[in-house]
């Protein structure tokens, strides 16, 4: 992809990124990076060695010596850390519980940040996380910022968790993501915020293909001649 550029998707838990990054990175031929699976990935892998997820030196200490991949299939992206297929165990709601703690973690935060740059030293990447136009990708091309009320965004982990087999009420999910959303918003460590370049779209009332549609507008002014 030799005009390819940087596109960097970032926005609160459920707003839509990871499905309609993936979409967009299809459409243009580039890579796509769910960089929200290589936190959870670290999380899973945390919680199985009983490691608490507010230690921050003992986050760091695993991640580095764990080995986390991303790989693309026809089927979607495999996750797989030391090995280990972990696609659907990192979406299992004591991961979930329990993400936020371990991304709100400095040095976790600045070891992340270091392996995301080295997997966008590409000429056409989208990625998706919190920071990503903040501080992974500051001088990205394209910097969208994507969000949804949190009944829209609530009734979107409704159906993933239904089909998941994941039991949990609306009104859970609601308090869950504002509690996510405070979380992200309010650490210390690359907190949730819309770059100063960055475009604002609210997916509350759009269909994933019009958002898709609306990054790959942006993207096709953006290429580099």
């Amino acid at each position: 992809m030799e005009n390819g550029i940087q596109i960097a998707i970032d926005g609160p838990a459920a707003a839509g990124k990871s499905t309609i990054a993936k979409i967009t990175a299809s459409k243009l031929g580039y890579t796509y990076i769910d960089t929200g699976a290589m936190y959870r990935a670290l999380t899973y892998k945390a919680l199985k060695e009983h490691i608490d997820v507010y230690d921050d030196d003992a986050l760091s200490s695993l991640l580095d010596r764990i080995v986390i991949e991303l790989l693309p299939t026809e089927e979607g992206q495999i996750v797989r850390v030391d090995g280990e297929d972990v696609t659907e165990e990192i979406r299992s709601q004591e991961v979930t519980s329990n993400v936020s703690a371990t991304a709100a973690q400095p040095r976790v935060r600045e070891m992340m940040v270091e392996k995301q740059r080295l997997l966008a030293n590409t000429k056409g990447v989208v990625m998706d996380g919190r920071d990503i136009g903040t501080a992974v990708l500051p001088n990205a091309e394209l910097k969208i910022f994507m969000t949804a009320s949190v009944e829209e965004r609530a009734a979107r982990r409704f159906v993933e968790n239904t089909k998941r087999g994941i039991n949990r009420s609306m009104e859970e999910l609601c308090q869950d993501i504002a509690n996510r959303d405070k979380a992200d918003t309010e650490r210390i460590a690359s907190p949730l915020k819309q770059a100063s370049d960055a475009i604002f779209i609210d997916t509350t009332s759009m269909s994933i293909e019009q958002v898709a549609d609306a990054i790959i507008h942006h993207a096709e002014k953006r290429k580099r001649p």
